[in-house]
């Protein structure tokens, strides 16, 4: 193997092993109580080879927020392409959205330190790139069903107006014992054309 390509190999294997152990402690501990020195020291690398690849702190979270939403992307995308009815894929992909949504890793990073972190706009323009752009098709429309599943829940969950506890409500944790097994009414979003009860089923406006 030429030197060049051996040395490009080895730096992309950094990269991704400073990414997959800051995603876990970013996971565990948070943003705020995650060092940098712990993440080299896991990763046994310098915080030369850290600097080499991110900036800073805040350049490896976001690293591991677009590895994340992108799983996500293809994971829900992926559910909703199962279903040949547009309203069926559209209703599949937001139940498998709020199902990622019960991972607390992925409440953690995606839907509480990420707005925090990077900024609004910042955060929602991720989101848009891995969401709704995924479901346009070469001449710039949606493509259904992954381009008007993608939309909705883009527009309709996550940082769209559902955070973690919308998420634990789904499971009926963190509500009252008579309020467990009720299906909750409507909650309309200010985010995005949609209203959504927790099922993940939306009716657009």
């Amino acid at each position: 193997m030429p030197v060049k390509s051996r040395q490009v190999e080895n730096s992309a294997a950094t990269r991704a092993a400073l990414i997959k152990i800051a995603r876990k402690l970013f996971a565990d501990r948070g943003y705020a109580d995650t060092a940098t020195e712990e993440v080299v020291r896991r990763a046994r690398v310098t915080r030369g080879a850290l600097y080499h690849h991110f900036k800073d702190k805040q350049d490896l979270f976001k690293a591991v927020l677009l590895e994340e939403e992108k799983r996500l992307a293809a994971a829900t995308t992926a559910v909703a392409a199962r279903q040949s009815d547009p309203w069926r894929a559209l209703a599949a992909g937001c139940d498998a959205f709020l199902s990622e949504c019960l991972n607390p890793a992925v409440q953690r990073i995606v839907l509480i330190d990420a707005p925090a972190v990077l900024g609004w706009e910042a955060y929602r323009q991720i989101d848009a790139d891995h969401f709704v752009d995924r479901g346009r098709d070469q001449s710039g429309t949606d493509s259904p069903p992954a381009g008007g599943s993608a939309r909705a829940y883009h527009y309709g969950s996550s940082a769209r107006g559902v955070d973690a506890d919308c998420a634990r409500r789904r499971s009926g944790q963190g509500a009252s014992r008579s309020q467990r097994g009720r299906r909750p009414p409507a909650q309309q979003y200010p985010h995005g054309p949609s209203t959504m009860t927790y099922s993940g089923r939306p009716t657009f406006l």
